[in-house]
């Protein structure tokens, strides 16, 4: 940066010295506003003095902006997007805005915070996410300050169909209250179809925080932004891409219980980029068979025509393409017993553990046929019914090795309850119907929360059981194409070495070339005793230590309720035990890797 110098500015010594140290520190926001309040004493300076006075008035200083701190708890990234979002809508108004995620944040910078913005998802069965958990634990413990003069609002993100939805977000809110805080505007929980409230919940946060203040952008800030954002593709989540399918592969072998599909995707033409670790959404339909199904359950003519926002199309469409009838979520079920003269239906909404009981495992299907007669028609249903929501699947390839393309490791779900048959929505269109040649509507979905170290020397351990294999196969090629020097290490699980290992030509190819330094896999039914990853690890916990202590980062991909539950423990149980510390110094440990991004989860 530029020094100034007295020889060759207006300044005297101390005034360059001050102004040398100020400079460097001021972000963007900061020096369009500084700019902002020297023009505006310049222009009032020259303004013509009134014939009465001898000099013209001093200009008044123009109100200092306000400071706004936006704090994300995100996993998957959505949550990290709409803060981001947030921040620059507030950033064009004048604002003053910090983004920051949760573990980032100093907590103890949180009693000079006086206009807090929370955007949190809620992860598993009502936990915060990983990059959430130590903030959330300090604002719930005894250290979290009490404030004055404090004011915030939550943007809740969550699965209605999860019995603790949008738990994280309903914590914050409360607590944040007890500590003295006043809400900017009330909580807004999101389901799965959140683009709508999230831009209502900011748009009332804007009205909040911009009362008795102007709320139009500078023509400097207006300037910046324009010249300053990025190019973009003009697809996303609102605005899906029809991308054609090249290829659809089975990857297990014949005999196995699993069909586990490989889906080779062309973006050619969408402008669409990615990074290894992000997802890709897919906006699947509904199985025909299920869709006709339904539509005689409950008498209805398929091409009556329902209106689904803004459009007009004809039921049997609508059942298909645009609306979720494979889950029951409390929501629904309650808006179902509206329309219903059914009391055991009333009994049912009425009794929380009987609800949730009855919603597990059944559909639309079993609550129509369950809770006779319906006294509603076609319109009034489905106007009950949830936004089909876009189905997230860790890409599985190298935007760098395959231009144009994503693939994706697709294990298809089929399993009975009561009495029927049921089918992933996604995963079996793309088992059972997806064929190359057709289109489906993606999207990319950034996740800052699962990426590779920003250095290629650094070592990294990647544990991806069954489909958890995805993303790093998409680590190796990018690393392969890059030619990275670090380390790296897999450790890989699934039934059956003979017809579950899935894309072993390209591992051992990897493992042979350099590219993977290490591989170890754990087929559960291929021996009298089952065999997972976590117990792999425990095999090699003194060299995994090493790596550990080398700056190794971890990432774990796949299932979140068991494998890594049971991970994480043995994480901890090898760092306590190679490390020869206590249990909660091992806990410190992995704590710490965590908040380095050395120790990153894709769950689900």
């Amino acid at each position: 940066m530029l020094q100034l110098q007295v020889m060759n500015s207006p300044f005297n010594q101390e005034q360059a010295e001050l102004l040398n140290r100020l400079l460097p520190t001021l972000t963007e926001t900061q020096s369009l506003w500084l700019s902002g309040y020297l023009a505006a004493i310049q222009s009032s300076s020259l303004q013509a003095a009134p014939a009465v006075e001898e000099r013209p008035a001093p200009a008044a200083a123009p109100a200092i902006p306000k400071e706004v701190t936006i704090l994300f708890g995100s996993q998957t990234g959505n949550a990290q997007n709409l803060a981001k979002k947030t921040g620059k809508t507030l950033e064009d108004r004048g604002f003053q805005v910090t983004v920051s995620a949760m573990s980032d944040f100093k907590p103890n910078n949180l009693k000079k915070v006086k206009n807090l913005l929370i955007v949190v998802s809620t992860h598993g069965e009502g936990d915060p996410p990983d990059n959430a958990l130590t903030f959330h634990e300090f604002v719930h413990g005894k250290r979290a300050p009490k404030m004055e003069d404090f004011r915030y609002s939550v943007l809740a993100l969550g699965d209605s169909s999860y019995e603790f939805f949008c738990q994280t977000g309903k914590d914050f809110d409360k607590r944040l209250e007890e500590l003295g805080g006043i809400r900017i505007t009330p909580r807004v929980d999101c389901d799965l179809d959140f683009e709508e409230p999230a831009a209502e919940w900011a748009e009332a946060v804007l009205a909040g925080l911009s009362e008795g203040e102007s709320s139009s952008p500078s023509p400097a800030a207006a300037a910046s932004v324009s010249a300053s954002a990025p190019a973009e593709s003009v697809y996303s989540r609102s605005n899906p891409f029809r991308a054609e399918v090249l290829e659809n592969l089975n990857l297990n072998g014949r005999g196995s219980n699993k069909e586990t599909r490989h889906l080779e995707i062309s973006l050619e033409g969408s402008g669409l980029t990615y990074q290894p670790g992000d997802s890709l959404g897919v906006y699947p339909e509904n199985d025909p068979e299920l869709v006709d199904l339904l539509l005689a359950e409950m008498s209805w003519d398929p091409e009556e025509a329902v209106r689904v926002k803004e459009e007009t199309v004809t039921l049997k469409e609508a059942l298909t393409a645009h609306f979720e009838i494979t889950v029951l979520t409390k929501p629904l079920v309650e808006k179902a017993a509206k329309l219903s003269g059914n009391e055991d239906l009333h009994l049912l909404v009425s009794d929380s553990n009987q609800l949730k009981s009855y919603m597990n495992g059944r559909d639309l299907i079993d609550l129509v046929r369950d809770f006779k007669p319906w006294n509603s028609s076609a319109q009034e249903f489905v106007s009950i019914l949830r936004k089909m929501p876009a189905r997230l699947y860790s890409i599985s390839s190298s935007f760098e090795a395959n231009p144009d393309e994503v693939h994706l490791t697709i294990g298809a779900v089929r399993y009975d309850a009561h009495g029927r048959e049921r089918k992933g929505v996604c995963s079996i269109l793309c088992a059972e119907r997806l064929q190359p040649g057709d289109t489906l509507p993606v999207f990319i979905q950034h996740n800052e929360n699962f990426k590779l170290p920003e250095n290629p020397d650094t070592p990294i351990i990647m544990v991806g059981p069954g489909t958890g294999i995805a993303p790093f196969r998409s680590f190796m090629q990018d690393r392969e194409e890059s030619g990275a020097d670090g380390k790296s290490w897999l450790f890989f699980g699934d039934q059956h070495f003979v017809t579950d290992f899935l894309y072993q030509t390209e591992w051992q190819k990897w493992l042979k070339d350099g590219v993977l330094s290490k591989l170890d896999v754990a087929f559960s039914r291929d021996g009298d005793e089952k065999v997972y990853v976590q117990h792999r690890m425990q095999e090699n916990s003194k060299e995994l230590f090493q790596w550990l202590q080398e700056g190794a980062a971890v990432y774990i991909c796949g299932d979140g309720k068991n494998m890594a539950h049971d991970v994480h423990n043995t994480l901890i149980d090898i760092i306590e035990k190679e490390g020869g510390i206590s249990r909660d110094q091992a806990l410190e440990y992995l704590a710490d890797m965590q908040k380095n991004k050395r120790y990153q989860r894709d769950v689900y």
